[in-house]
């Protein structure tokens, strides 16, 4: 015979049920809040949550951060260790548990945690800086070029907490080849150090060096990375060092442009490092380069169109290296319907002042081959490196003084005159 279930008991089970369920739901949307709040909040979030590993981390990250309170290191200790019991394989808790034993004094213990967190990921990021460190003290250069580029890779924002202890890697005939072995390998970071290296009077040495090394290899530097070096040598005043790495950067092709003037013609060659032509971003204007062959009426050059607008300060500049001594700057130029409100001339200053020691006008109107040119000379003291720009007279970008029409400049050049 059938037992019968009275309405009473049917309707017990059905809250019974209603109520696990409530529970589960309960407890699903208290973990994902918990997940939600792990990274802003991460009090609260193991409030609702104690066995969020993430945010214990944060928590804990965020208390040894803290400079405005002593940590309590012994109760954060043992909260990490703690939390292994639920996740053994973590290597944040791994390196975490290193950094509190580290600041307790028991290096040799942190250094423990950090190798076996480095076992578990090896880019687990805070175990990489550590042991980046250790490998600089104890004279390992190779092992932390190494270690660097690890970390520089899977985290490329890091570059300025490894930054301080790359001269000291760069001292060491070891620790330089290692580097030089990693940025001919195109390591991600390369332009990072190249920039870094430029800023400091220490650094920008070994920044010439990797350069020079780096131009006779396989792997030679961007234009734009020979820029970030020779800026650096120039804002140091290392006018000389500057111009020898341009020189020495040059191709076989490039060499046969190079005069006072470097690309005298303006052949549409690479252009942007500072011995070169650098073309200014200028809404008012067009500046292209262009050989005989390839323009219009055969007239190569640099031609320059300006937009019917206002045009301010510079559209075309060069950094030079005159010696001591007398010049001439001689301009061989075309103009069709050039309309200039104000005035549009060449001037060469003396890098570090603003001494000017030549200027000579653009003339307006329509003409071919015109030739211009300005005698000038450079002081044996004071103006080791120059400045030649092409540039207006505008001070304001007033709509009433509204360049209009074409300049091709052919070829503009500086000789020196005999004493």
């Amino acid at each position: 015979m059938t037992e019968q279930t009275s309405p009473l008991m049917q309707n017990l089970r059905r809250s019974g049920v209603w109520f696990a369920a409530s529970v589960l739901a309960l407890a699903a949307s208290s973990i994902g809040l918990s997940r939600f709040l792990e990274t802003e909040t991460p009090t609260v979030s193991l409030a609702l949550d104690p066995l969020n590993v993430n945010a214990l981390i944060a928590e804990i990250t965020h208390d040894l951060n803290d400079t405005s309170n002593a940590p309590d290191l012994d109760a954060l200790l043992a909260e990490a260790k703690s939390a292994l019991r639920f996740d053994l394989a973590d290597a944040r808790l791994y390196s975490l548990i290193g950094e509190i034993k580290y600041r307790k004094g028991e290096e040799d213990q942190a250094y423990e945690f950090f190798d076996q967190a480095r076992k578990l990921s090896k880019t687990e990021i805070h175990a990489l800086q550590r042991s980046i460190g250790r490998s600089i003290e104890t004279g390992d250069r190779p092992g932390a070029v190494r270690e660097i580029d690890i970390l520089l890779r899977r985290w490329p924002d890091q570059f300025s907490a490894i930054a301080a202890g790359l001269p000291t890697i760069l001292s060491n005939p070891d620790g330089y080849q290692a580097v030089l072995a990693a940025v001919r390998a195109a390591a991600p970071w390369r332009s990072k150090l190249l920039v870094a290296l430029g800023q400091t009077p220490d650094g920008l040495g070994f920044a010439n060096r990797l350069l020079l090394d780096l131009t006779v290899s396989s792997a030679p530097p961007s234009s734009s990375e020979l820029s970030y070096v020779i800026h650096g040598n120039i804002r140091q005043k290392k006018y000389d060092q500057a111009y020898r790495l341009f020189l020495f950067s040059l191709s076989d092709q490039e060499r046969k442009l190079a005069g006072y003037v470097f690309n005298s013609t303006f052949e549409p060659a690479s252009r942007g490092k500072p011995f070169d032509w650098q073309v200014g971003d200028q809404s008012g204007l067009e500046v292209t380069f262009a050989t005989s062959q390839d323009a219009v009426e055969g007239e190569g050059g640099a031609t320059v169109r300006f937009l019917n607008t206002p045009v301010k300060n510079t559209a075309l500049q060069q950094y030079i290296q005159l010696p001591p001594g007398s010049y001439k700057v001689s301009l061989a130029a075309s103009a069709r319907n050039l309309k200039l409100p104000k005035e549009l001339f060449w001037s060469i200053r003396c890098v570090g002042s603003a001494g000017e020691i030549a200027r000579f006008n653009i003339p307006e109107g329509t003409y071919n081959r015109q030739a211009l040119s300005q005698d000038f000379s450079v002081g044996s003291t004071g103006c080791p490196m120059q400045l030649l720009k092409l540039e207006t007279a505008a001070i304001a970008e007033s709509w009433r003084f509204r360049y209009v029409g074409t300049l091709v400049m052919h070829k503009l050049s500086i000789e020196r005159l005999s004493s």
